[in-house]
């Protein structure tokens, strides 16, 4: 099970990742706090404090076309703030 999907790489994030030493993924939505940690841990070798997590819901949306008005809805996911020891820090533009 791949556990991180990806970074979220947003002025929100940025700035509490500079303040608070706190870094946000896109997590896969059956995964738990200890496997997050883990998967954490092992891919920035970096040491994790705390994590807490957040399942978001797929929003209703609609857009009007010729033929008419297209409904649908975005997809939900689960997101994970991870805040690290003291020290630590990852670096998300290192490999640009």
């Amino acid at each position: 099970m791949d556990i991180l999907k990806k970074p979220v790489v947003t002025e929100k994030m940025t700035n509490l990742g500079e303040k608070l030493n706190q870094y946000g993924f896109i997590v896969d939505k059956r995964a738990n706090k200890i496997e997050i940690k883990k998967a954490v841990e092992e891919m920035y070798d970096v040491r994790v404090d705390d994590v807490s997590t957040m399942i978001y819901g797929g929003k209703a949306k609609s857009r009007y076309t010729k033929t008419g008005i297209i409904s649908g809805k975005t997809p939900s996911y689960k997101k994970a703030v991870v805040t690290l020891a003291e020290g630590d820090n990852i670096d998300f533009y290192s490999n640009i």
